[in-house]
């Protein structure tokens, strides 16, 4: 079944890197379950993010489970590199994959974690078929390549709609969510079916980022 209760991954991108250690370590002591790292190439996505060698860096700094988002284009020629740096689970996008299946063994082969995440603009029917073969699935409730974006309202009526499709599918699989997380809508977003919130700027662009992750906690359980 899903999982017991709401799994919080502050997203790094929002950190301030002159002081990555340090922000690393706020997390932990809020109580995050993951690191999220959003990976992208300014090709998939209008912008450039940092490659394994920062992920490396991450995983040196904590024991959090690393959730990596490959936002790029040809994904399958960079998923072996981010393992290899302390990926616990990688995850790609379902627009950036024509042989999807394939990928999805290849990263479980590896021995981590595989998931898929589809934009705002992408059916949720384009799964049904590797849906069973998923660890987790990260729904985009923002336009992928930039932090700070609003919520988009109608991802509330797409992330019910997976719930559905897991119930049926694969029970066992984690449903994230990505893009404008606050404290004013995690609730809504848990009630929905989710399992885990991807938040960069409600986290670590807060006056005190420990405070929300116990706010958002305590009002998802």
């Amino acid at each position: 079944m899903p999982a017991p209760s709401t799994l919080l991954a502050p997203s790094i991108l929002s950190a301030d890197f002159t002081r990555l250690e340090q922000s690393i370590a706020l997390a932990t002591t809020a109580g995050a379950d993951w690191m999220h790292c959003d990976i992208m190439d300014g090709n998939f996505v209008p912008n450039i993010t940092f490659g394994p060698f920062i992920v490396q860096a991450i995983a040196s700094c904590t024991s959090m489970i690393i959730d990596t988002h490959l936002m790029i284009a040809h994904p399958d020629r960079y998923i072996e590199e981010f393992i290899k740096a302390g990926s616990h689970q990688i995850t790609v996008h379902q627009e950036a994959c024509p042989h999807l299946h394939r990928t999805i063994q290849f990263i479980k082969s590896l021995g981590a974690k595989a998931g898929v995440s589809v934009n705002p603009g992408t059916p949720l029917s384009t799964l049904d078929a590797i849906l069973p073969d998923l660890d987790l699935v990260l729904l985009m409730s923002v336009n992928p390549g930039f932090g700070g974006q609003k919520f988009i309202p109608s991802s509330i009526g797409k992330i019910r709609q997976l719930h559905e499709m897991r119930l049926k599918l694969n029970p066992e699989m984690v449903i994230a969510i990505d893009g404008g997380i606050t404290e004013e809508n995690a609730q809504e977003v848990v009630s929905a079916g989710a399992d885990a919130l991807i938040a960069g700027t409600a986290f670590f662009k807060a006056a005190n980022p420990a405070q929300t992750a116990a706010k958002i906690r305590a009002m998802t359980r």
